[in-house]
């Protein structure tokens, strides 16, 4: 993951998630997940993309069991897209590129 990618863990999820001024894209992956890693670059590309207007973070599940809870995610990979700390839009699952350009849009 390039630089447009936070990667974060449970102490700075309020700080950079919750508390963040613009929309927050929220990545759950586990390094055992396959859909994960075919994932991986479509996450760096939207993170590219929308750098101007989205932050993006990425968080582990596993060691992460605090965020895993307060956001329900229940498989991965996971999506939770928050703004002004709420969760706006959801989603579990593998997706393309364009699918998850289709999942941010409408609320860039």
């Amino acid at each position: 993951m390039s630089n447009s990618v936070i990667v974060i863990s449970d102490p700075q999820f309020t700080s950079e998630v919750i508390d963040a001024s613009q929309p927050v894209l929220v990545y759950f992956w586990a390094s055992w997940c396959g859909p994960c890693r075919l994932m991986s670059p479509a996450i760096e590309a939207v993170a590219t993309q929308y750098n101007d207007r989205l932050k993006v973070v990425k968080m582990e599940v596993d060691p992460n069991p605090e965020a895993v809870a307060q956001c329900q995610v229940e498989g991965v990979p996971a999506l939770r897209l928050f703004q002004q700390g709420k969760v706006i839009d959801a989603t579990e699952g593998a997706m393309n590129q364009q699918k998850l350009e289709s999942f941010l849009s409408p609320h860039l």
